[in-house]
Parts: structure tokens; sequence; C-alpha cells
């Protein structure tokens, strides 16, 4: 079978703003290396799957960052959300494309922006995940917890399977909060939900037809519209955007994984972090020996004086300065400047929301 990759880039990466924006959210930002998460994603994904069998699926606005970011990738593999209707919707409009050019292939979902650090440990397990997906096993990643997080979501898995190596999945739970995660920890069967999956192309779009019966008549009108037609890019997107807005916004969490009898977990452990909040660059980036985290476009930027615990990122050659400041987010763009107490980090999107009005 054919091994397919199809990277989800559509996100609007609110939670980093002022460092991303409408026009250039968190995928295309270079916050943990030099290169950008897609461009990480895509160069680690590449070393087990060619360019011309990774598929990338993300906002129509998005497609010239994506050309310029990626621009191996052929142009009929990226794959234009008309509008955004979540995972479910557009992992089943994918396979959809991906079955028609490779029929008999399984399909890896990758998130565009996760850090992995332990690259050779997740291309073994990725490689793992196309083995036990060929037994017709609907596959997702767990990630090994190290400490009760609270920002994602959870994975219980059986305790009493004989291989550990691959488990089923007991359930899916919501992000808990803080005494809840402890438990997880403590009963030892919990794993974190990367939102990573591995499946037949023709499977996954079977049981969403057969969980969720809405997307299946879409699914349906939108194979019907596309019967004889060989389109790509903005002409497929504008073509199908009547019938594809009548998706509901339904998380492939929800409408499949929580539903489906096939589901199984391989518990994994690849130094990863979904980056989804300033926050988490507490886990990626050394500390000074205030247990400020600093990042300056130009060396020599940041003074300070009894500030401790927080976290600087300055974009411009232009001076920060801060005095008896303690648990705090700086982040200044040129364009715009967030100060932010590190425990109002989540509230990000709404300052948003209150600028765009």
């Amino acid at each position: 079978m054919e091994k397919i990759a199809l990277i989800m880039a559509g996100g609007s990466g609110t939670r980093f703003w002022p460092l991303s924006t409408e026009d250039k959210p968190k995928q295309f930002l270079n916050l943990v290396s030099e290169k950008s998460m897609i461009r990480e994603t895509i160069e680690r994904t590449v070393k087990i799957i060619p360019f011309e069998k990774i598929f990338i699926a993300t906002n129509i606005k998005y497609l010239e960052n994506i050309k310029k970011e990626i621009p191996e990738i052929p142009d009929e593999n990226i794959i234009l959300e008309p509008i955004a209707r979540d995972t479910a919707a557009c992992i089943a409009y994918a396979g959809l494309i991906i079955r028609k050019k490779y029929p008999d292939s399984i399909m890896a979902v990758l998130p565009s922006d996760h850090l992995i650090k332990k690259e050779e440990e997740f291309l073994h397990s990725l490689e793992n995940a196309f083995k036990k997906a060929e037994e017709d096993h609907i596959i997702t990643l767990g990630i090994k917890p190290t400490y009760p997080e609270t920002g994602y979501g959870y994975i219980e898995y059986r305790k009493n399977d004989t291989d550990m190596e691959i488990c089923s999945v007991k359930s899916f739970r919501e992000k808990p909060n803080f005494e809840t995660a402890e438990k997880y920890i403590e009963k030892g069967n919990f794993l974190w939900n990367s939102g990573m999956f591995i499946w037949k192309t023709d499977l996954i779009i079977n049981e969403i037809k057969k969980y969720m019966p809405s997307h299946k008549a879409v699914l349906e009108e939108i194979e019907e519209a596309l019967t004889g037609k060989d389109l790509f890019g903005i002409s497929l997107s504008d073509y199908v955007k009547d019938i594809f807005c009548k998706f509901e916004k339904i998380s492939i969490d929800f409408g499949v994984m929580e539903k489906s009898k096939l589901v199984k977990v391989i518990p994994i452990d690849i130094g990863w972090n979904d980056v989804g909040s300033f926050r988490s660059l507490e886990e990626v980036f050394p500390q000074d020996k205030d247990g400020n985290i600093i990042r300056e476009e130009t060396e020599g930027t940041y003074y300070e004086l009894d500030s401790e615990d927080n976290i600087i990122i300055n974009k411009e050659n232009k001076i920060i300065a801060t005095i008896g400041l303690e648990h705090f987010v700086v982040v200044n763009t040129g364009d715009a400047l967030l100060i932010c107490h590190k425990d109002k980090t989540q509230e990000i999107k709404k300052m948003m929301d209150k600028i765009n009005k």
C-alpha cells in the first residue's frame, strides 16, 4: 500500500499573537528553530515519505505561504479548504482527493506546528503505525505523559492488553483540571492526545460516513460533483465551495475516534510539545539565572533589574527594559506590543477578537 502524509496546516494560531497574525499564523513562524514549524514538519516527514506523496491541507488564504515555505510540494498536493469546518470535514475531503490519486493507500495525518525532539523515535513509531494500520486499525499516537498537563486532551487505554506496543482505547478525555490530570498520571494508563492519526484512506472515509451521517451526505455530493473532473488548487476549492459549506463543524475526535470500534493507540516518547501557547516555550528554551526566557532578534536589546520568570521576545532592534517584573510575557514585533501575565496567556484570543472588532 502507498504511504501518504496529510499535513494539517489550516490553523490560525491565535494564541501566539502578535507573533502570529491572520496572514502568517503559527505554522509559518520560526518559533523553535531557524526554520518555520511547517518546514520542520515536512523535512522530518520526507525522510520516510517522498514529497510527491505528501499532501498539505490548508485554508485557501495560506496558499502563497505554503508555496513559499514548501516549494517542493506539487501544486496538486496542496488541498485548499474553501472555509474552515474543523478536522472531520478537512480529513474527509482530503481523503477523497488522496483516494482518487492513490486508491490503495494508508494516510498519516500530522499537525504542521508541533515540536518533536526525538526524530528517530518518531519516524520509527510512524513506520510501526503504518504496519499496524494495514490490519484495518485506526491508529492514533499517544504521548507518554511526564507531568499532569491541563492543556492537552488524554487517551485512556486498557491496561490488560498483552501487546503494550499497541493498545485498545478505552476512552478519550477532554482537557482536565489539575486535580484530574494528577489522577490520570497516577493511574498510569493515560496518554496525551497528540492529534496524529494513521489509517487506510478508504477506511477512514467509510468510518466518517458510518458515524457522521451529515458528513456522509456532503461527501457523497462532493464525490458526485467531481465525477469526471480533474481539478485542483483554487479551481477545485471554488468548484466545491457551496457544497463544502454544508459540513458541520465537528472534530475527527468527536465525530469518529470516540465512536469507532477500530481505534488503537501506540504509546510513544518522542520529546513532543504542541507549542500551543507562549508558556509552552518554557519547555523548549533555556532560562537565565532569574528564570527568564529571552529571545532577541538583536543581542543586547533586553535589560532587567529584579525581574524573574518572564518570557521576553523582541523582534525589533529596540531596547526593552523591565524593573521588578515577574511572571509576565512581553512580545514586541514592531507592529504590536503584548504585555500579558503568564496566567492569562489563554486570554490572548479574546484580545485578538476585541482588536479585530
